[in-house]
Formats: structure tokens, sequence, C-alpha cells
């Protein structure tokens, strides 16, 4: 089997398109070609680039917040829950600007990897936007960073705390929640089960004996802002003792840096590193993970996380300049998330925004609504484990598509295609600007066949490209569109024409957005 080794093949459309469909969210032809222009190696390294933050989201059409106007970001002060509207409001802000951030991706992994931390450190049932703004900036911050550094956010982040209940676990109450996640989920991963609460790379003993190390916080509001604080009479001063599973280690007392020595002694043995590449492989790879890719891709790439004390972009970037990732085998192999699907056709078709910002909030909250009809509602996480696709065997991917969420799809796709008004600003697909980039839009064999290339990981078959043919000229000949695209060209501004090959463009690409293949990455 190929592996880990840097790829060093031809460099194609269809490699770069693979690369960026995978990283970000649907990149149109002129990114894929642009990416095809750079090499592989120019393309990843901007990929891994650091970028800047983005601004902190803003209110776009509450204005009864006695603190913040439209226009300005209400992130710096807590909001008075008695003014009716405001938490709802701010809720509804914070996804519409982390939409945004993903359709405004920079050619950046960021929101990709961002997301990735997202579900594997999740949450839901949270009200308070500031803390849910706190968490993902943390993320976005950290998102290539240090693997560490993640972790001990993580555990006495505001989020975490309230969502796993370490506000509630004290040394007189010892509360396991956390303590069992970050073993189970975060970070080595549990193993078979061996015996009575013995979990292979852990056992119940540890549970508790980490839910005592991590007593003591809560979470307080401190100059308008929601703060983890450690109170020392809440936690517990006593030596801790691990399991053989952590070669008998004795946690002892170290008041509020305490949770780091925990996370010290699990990122010390060498599974946590395994598992989280694990986990990177399902998200950005497949979930087709046999003893030939645990030996010949995990295990190297366990090498690379662990030996450079856990940092994240030297194991992502080794994975994606690999002859493993390029291999032709690994294309396809995804069922796209809602996400993708709703993300990867605005890039990919570039839609245009109103240039005022509270306007692209009004778009960005209608657009982000379709994600969590979809059954993928971001800041509410189906399960602690995440979102079901990303760890459920044997279906994995397969859970995004089911009768209701198929139906989704397919709206969504109408509506993009039909275009909505939303706030005075009417949101739509330009089909016709779409086309008019590909080398030979007046001949409707090669318009199918670029429209194939940029949309669909395997090339059309010809009866597929037949089919769609008719889709386009229904019973007519090919010098039909010819021509029609012919007399629009000559006279852009003149709408009969326009109108008449936009209709059929429509028709075409009703079909294509509601293929099988389309929604494969």
């Amino acid at each position: 089997m190929s592996t880990l080794n840097p790829y060093t093949g031809d460099w194609t459309f269809e490699h770069a398109a693979h690369l960026l469909r995978r990283t970000t969210y649907g990149p149109n032809r002129t990114e894929i070609n642009n990416a095809v222009s750079k090499g592989l190696n120019a393309t990843v390294n901007e990929l891994l680039r650091d970028v800047p933050m983005p601004d902190p989201p803003i209110y776009y059409n509450f204005t009864n917040d006695p603190q913040v106007a439209v226009g300005e970001t209400w992130v710096n002060t807590i909001g008075d829950g008695d003014i009716s509207g405001l938490t709802p409001s701010r809720n509804r802000s914070l996804r519409a600007w982390y939409f945004g951030q993903q359709v405004n991706h920079q050619s950046s992994i960021r929101e990709r990897m961002s997301l990735f931390w997202h579900e594997h450190f999740p949450f839901n049932a949270i009200t308070r936007p500031e803390v849910k703004f706190q968490y993902i900036n943390a993320i976005q911050e950290n998102h290539l960073g240090n693997f560490r550094t993640i972790v001990e956010e993580m555990t006495i982040s505001n989020a975490m705390l309230i969502f796993l209940n370490g506000t509630d676990n004290t040394r007189q109450s010892p509360n396991e929640n956390y303590a069992r996640e970050l073993l189970e989920l975060f970070t080595i991963g549990r193993g078979p089960i061996v015996g009575p609460g013995d979990y292979t790379n852990y056992t119940e003993e540890d549970v508790f004996a980490i839910a005592k190390a991590l007593t003591g916080w809560r979470v307080t509001a401190i100059d308008n802002a929601y703060q983890p604080i450690f109170v020392p009479n809440r936690h517990d001063e006593s030596d801790k003792q691990l399991s053989a599973r952590f070669d008998n280690a004795i946690i002892s007392n170290n008041g509020a840096n305490e949770y780091k020595d925990v996370i010290d002694i699990i990122l010390n043995k060498k599974e946590t590193a395994r598992y989280i590449c694990r986990q990177l492989h399902i998200w950005f790879v497949g979930s087709d993970i046999n003893q030939d890719v645990e030996d010949h891709i995990i295990a190297p790439m366990a090498d690379i996380f662990y030996d450079g004390n856990y940092e994240i972009a030297p194991v992502v970037e080794a994975l994606l300049l690999s002859e493993y990732f390029h291999d032709p085998e690994r294309r396809g192999c995804i069922i796209a998330s809602p996400l993708d699907f709703i993300l990867g056709t605005i890039n990919t078709f570039d839609l245009a925004f109103p240039a005022e910002l509270t306007n692209q909030y009004f778009v960005w909250n209608r657009l982000e609504r379709y994600a969590s009809a979809q059954l993928m509602e971001v800041f509410e996480v189906d399960s602690v484990a995440g979102w079901k696709a990303y760890y459920q065997a044997p279906q994995f991917y397969e859970f995004w598509i089911n009768s209701v969420s198929l139906n989704s799809r397919r709206e969504f796709a109408n509506i993009i295609l039909e275009g909505r008004m939303v706030n005075g600003y009417r949101y739509e697909l330009d089909l016709v600007k779409f086309i008019e980039e590909f080398e030979n839009p007046s001949d409707p064999n090669d318009l199918i066949e670029e429209i194939g290339k940029v949309l669909f990981v395997f090339p059309l078959a010809e009866n597929q490209k037949d089919y769609l043919k008719n889709v386009l000229l229904p019973g007519l000949d090919d010098f039909v569109w010819t021509v029609e695209y012919g007399i629009f060209l000559e006279d852009p501004s003149n709408e009969e024409a326009r109108s008449v090959i936009e209709n059929k463009l429509k028709a075409l690409f009703s079909t294509l957005l509601q293929m099988p293949e389309y929604h494969l990455i």
C-alpha cells in the first residue's frame, strides 16, 4: 500500500481538487487551477499558514441592548438575560458569524480544523453565547498549535466546565463526567475491554482518581466576562493513585495546576498520539482503518505527533503531503457532511453576498439553518462523542444521508438555484457567470465535461454525459445551445437571451446537484 512518504507523482487538476475539497469548503475552478500552478508543497504551505483572526461577531438586528449597538460586537459584555430576545439574538449572531468564517475561509485549513476540534471537544445545551464564543475562539487560535495546549484550555474552559459538570466537581462530591470523557473521547481512547472496569488504556480507578484531581473549578462573572476560577477549598488535596495503565503514577496536590499534571500523564502515553491520529484520518482521509493502515499510516503519524511534543501542524502536513493521501483510492470515499454540501455549493459557485456586513449576517443566518435541518447543528453537537458520522462504525458518513436530510439537501439545492429574498437582498447562484470561466462554454459537450471536473470527484461516464446533455437540450441538437449562447455573448445585456440560457442551466444544475456523486468528497 502507499505510505506516509511524500507524494512525488503528477500534480493535476484532480489532485489539487481532492486536496482542497478535504481541507477547505468547496474550492472553485480558479482556486483549483491556482493550486495546480503553485504545486503541492506551496499549496499545503498556504493551507497551513497563519491567517489573521476574524473580527468577533456583531449585533445585526437587535436594538434593545443598552450596552451594545447594532454593528458592534457583544462578546465583551455579559448579556442581561432579563432583556427579551437578547440571548437568542446573540446566539443567532454567533451561528451566522461562524458560518461566515467558513464561507470566507481565506484558502486556509483553519475553519476545517476548527470544526474538527469542535467535533472532537463537543458540547450542547449551553445557552450562554458569550461562553460559546470563548470556546470557538480558543479553538480557532490553536487549530494547528499544540494539542497539549488545546486539552489544557478545554479542560478549564467555561464551556466544558458547564457541559460536563466541572462546576459540580468538588472534594466533597467528585463528579466523574469530564474525567471519563477526557480519557475515553478526548485523549487516549478506551480500547477493548479486558476485564471488569479495565479498558486497556485506563481503568475505572483512573477515572475516579482523575476526577478528584480536577476538583475545585467554577465558572463565575468577573469584569463583565465569564471566567473559570479555581477555589482551593473545593479541591481534593489528597494524593491520587493511578493504575498500572498509567504506571501506577501518583498525582500529588498541585492546586490550580493539578489539571496540567493529569494531562501530562495522559499525553505521556503514546496511545494518545495514535488515538488522535486515527481521528485525523477519519476527518481528512476516511474511516477505513485496517491493520495495514495502522502499521503504515497511523503509526508513523503518531511518531511525528508524539516525538514533536504534540505539535499539530507537522502531523497534518505529513498527511496532506503523503503519497497515501494522494492515492486515487482515497478520493470520493467520504459522504459530504451538511456543511460540506452547503458551503461547498456556496463556494464552488462563488455565491455573491451583500456588501454591507449586517446584511451578510442576515444571509449567513438563513443559510446556516439548512445545516441544522440536515442534522448538523454547530454548537449543538449530537452527543459528547461527536456527530455519529465520525465515530459510529460501520456506517460512519452514511449517517449524513437519510430520508429527512436528503429531502433537506434537495430543498436547499432548489432554493439556491431559484433564489430567495433575505432582508431585501436576493441570493442565488449566478450560473451564467459560473460557466463564463470555462474554456469552451459554447459547446455543450465541453461545457458538461468541465462542469463535471469541478463538481465531481470522479469523471462523468459517457451515459451520464449523454443524459445531462439531454437535460440541457431536451431532444435538441448541440448547435441550439451554441447559437443561443452566442446570441447572449453578442449582447450580455439582452435579458431575453440571458433568460433562455439561464433556464436551461437551471434545469441542468438542478439535476447535477442532486446526483449521488455530488454528495461525495
